[in-house]
């Protein structure tokens, strides 16, 4: 799918886009693409990513200075490692114009608004959001400005939070297409520990159980139940560390869920080893019919008995 070639109505003047990886690159790229915004500003550490970025035609102009892009934008999404987004945000909002607006895409949301609840210079508006996109790679060289397309984007605003605000963050996300949805950020943590951390955890357990000698023959299934384990561990020992509680949980679920497929087999039980396995592939219909539902999806229903079907 192409980028539309037509302008929608512009939500900034200039947006600061904080960390142009695959997120911050295709979000940049969306917002410049749909002339969303009058300058997209790309800000990070490394000059010459932010050069490439600018190659690519994410971004218009490229800073390695917060300071100087937040006090020129007023719209600033921070697309950095959660560990790095509280400190970040602070920065900036200490030189930002009155009005300006920030947000976040980081995966954990508890944490990173309990912190900046309340710290910020009133003038300043702080709304977390998370969408629900990605891939195992990185890189602005990576990035899609079609990748929001039909994606749920979670926001994630405190009571407190300015209303005005939270209506152009949804905006922003609607605009290069996601699917808005509010929740708390216990809530959001609580349920995408299930739904993204927890999977990520297993994957990764996963692939190192494999030994060598069995390599050559793990294929196409093996290699889509272990696909998100490619993720950077240094971002996602982040993200586990802080959603710490709500992960521990998910992985109390699936670890009870193993025993009970260890059990069947210890006991020779397999009308029990059915009722499991049915269980799952029922439990994934139902979630792939809510999936499609979103419009996100581009993989068809499967015939339950293809056993050669893997989700991931």
């Amino acid at each position: 799918m192409t980028a539309p070639t037509t302008a929608l109505e512009p939500i900034c003047d200039v947006a600061a886009i904080v960390g142009v990886g695959l997120i911050g690159g295709s979000l940049a790229a969306a917002l410049r693409s749909r002339r969303l915004a009058r300058e997209v500003v790309g800000v990070g550490r490394s000059a010459g990513r932010l050069n490439l970025a600018r190659d690519l035609g994410q971004i218009d102009r490229a800073s390695t200075s917060l300071a100087e892009a937040a006090h020129a934008a007023d719209l600033i999404v921070f697309c950095t490692p959660v560990d790095r987004i509280v400190e970040g945000v602070r920065e900036a909002a200490v030189v930002s114009r009155p009005g300006t607006v920030i947000t976040d895409a980081g995966s954990v949301k508890k944490w990173i608004c309990e912190e900046l609840s309340g710290t910020l210079a009133p003038h300043v508006h702080f709304v977390g959001s998370h969408p629900m996109a990605g891939s195992e790679r990185q890189g602005c060289q990576y990035a899609d400005p079609e990748l929001f397309h039909g994606r749920r984007c979670v926001i994630t605003p405190l009571p407190q939070t300015n209303r005005s605000a939270v209506e152009r963050i949804s905006r922003m996300w609607r605009s290069v297409g996601g699917d808005v949805v509010q929740l708390s950020p216990d809530e959001h943590d609580a349920l995408v520990a299930r739904a993204s951390h927890v999977p990520h955890v297993v994957a990764a357990a996963l692939a190192a159980t494999l030994p060598p000698r069995a390599y050559p023959l793990a294929s196409t299934g093996f290699r889509d139940s272990t696909r998100i384990a490619g993720g950077d561990p240094e971002l996602w020992t982040q993200i586990l560390r802080q959603n710490r509680d709500e992960v521990e949980l998910g992985l109390q679920d699936v670890i009870e869920g193993l025993q009970k497929f260890q059990q069947a087999l210890s006991a020779e039980d397999q009308g029990r080893l059915f009722e499991l396995l049915r269980d799952g592939v029922l439990a994934r219909e139902r979630w792939l019919r809510v999936f499609q539902e979103g419009g996100s999806s581009r993989e068809k229903p499967r015939n339950p008995e293809d056993s050669n079907a893997v989700g991931n």
